[in-house]
């Protein structure tokens, strides 16, 4: 979940703790979080941080762009 402006600047979102865990639980490899939640990253447990990758976007391409690339 996430905000986007109407310029397509990706916005800082709540939650990045429980929800990096609840991806994790659900056997998610890959996040795309804002850019400014760098900093809450370090609040997820370094065990769930080693079994998923995590992206940060400050731009809506962005992160499109890595949502549809091929596997």
């Amino acid at each position: 979940t996430g905000e986007i402006s109407l310029r397509g600047r990706v916005l800082r979102v709540g939650g990045v703790k429980e929800k990096v865990l609840a991806a994790v639980r659900f056997g998610l490899k890959r996040v795309i979080l804002p850019e400014q939640n760098k900093s809450d990253w370090l609040e997820v447990p370094s065990e769930a941080r080693k079994k998923i990758k995590a992206s940060f976007v400050s731009h809506i391409a962005q992160a499109l762009k890595l949502a549809l690339e091929p596997k």
